[in-house]
């Protein structure tokens, strides 16, 4: 299982400044990040967020680490709401315009996908309308993302309006299933609410796979946790990723833990390479 290729999410290294959390992740022996837009973290509001974003490239490079690009930050759009808005309020052009930065970004870092997901649907907003409102939205995002030749990954995600495979095959069939828009796939969010085991949900979408995040959980909890500490049999699917012929990076995402994150990133990368 050689062949796959690890990272580890910005959104861990919130204490962090990115030129040094990049530093401890390459020094650790990641192959690459998973980049969240944030705050603290090249964030595409800044001032001279052109600039930024040429400098991290170079760091990057000089680095030799891959990246995707994430958009979860949870508070960079609104002060005072969670993850708001989303492609499904009625503000939605705020989120819209926030994914085609993150493309440009992606383009400009050479990123190996940028990855989305739907949102929660807001209090006063029908599912149908919601439903309308994603596909609109996600046309526009891919649009822009095929003028710059990025590939997206779109995320399900635990309650969400989409949360399962299921839901991702269904968006992806109503935009007419273009070759850009792939699937994220969290090995936790699987073993959450899939009803296959976890690697037969890697295989079921292998030839849509563009982004993959790792971490542990148990059914029905969403909570990212340690690798190891949870139920997550993990040899069976890094063998399901191998087998799957997936390239990409298999990036840990742990965002709760940016208070250990140099130790929680070393015993992570240690647990992995332990399987491979």
């Amino acid at each position: 299982m050689s062949g796959l290729r690890f990272g580890y999410g910005t959104n861990g290294f919130g204490n962090h400044r990115l030129s040094d959390a990049l530093a401890v992740l390459a020094d650790l022996g990641y192959d690459g990040v998973a980049l969240t837009l944030d705050h603290g973290h090249l964030n595409p509001y800044a001032k001279g967020a052109a600039r930024r974003v040429e400098a991290v490239a170079a760091r990057l490079a000089r680095l030799g680490l891959s990246v995707v690009v994430e958009t979860g930050a949870r508070y960079l759009l609104d002060p005072w709401r969670k993850h708001a808005p989303t492609l499904l309020h009625d503000d939605r052009d705020v989120r819209i315009d926030f994914l085609r930065r993150a493309v440009t970004i992606g383009a400009d870092l050479g990123a190996e996908a940028v990855s989305f997901w739907a949102g929660i649907r807001p209090d006063g907003v029908g599912e149908d309308t919601a439903w309308q409102r994603l596909v609109d939205g996600c046309a526009e995002v891919h649009a822009a993302a095929e003028r710059q030749g990025v590939v997206l990954g779109f995320e399900p995600e635990p309650g969400m309006l989409v949360e399962d495979i299921a839901g991702w095959r269904r968006l992806h069939s109503a935009l007419g299933a273009p070759a850009g828009f792939g699937i994220t796939l969290d090995i936790g969010h699987c073993r959450c609410l899939e009803p296959d085991p976890v690697p037969d949900c890697v295989a079921s979408v292998a030839e849509h796979l563009v982004n993959v995040q790792i971490d542990d959980m148990r059914r029905g909890v969403h909570e990212h946790l340690e690798l190891g500490t949870g139920e997550i049999h993990f040899p069976p699917v890094l063998a399901a990723l191998e087998k799957a012929g997936y390239r990409g990076l298999v990036a840990v995402e742990l965002p709760r833990h940016s208070h250990a994150a140099p130790s929680v990133a070393a015993s992570s990368i240690g647990f992995l390479r332990a399987l491979v």
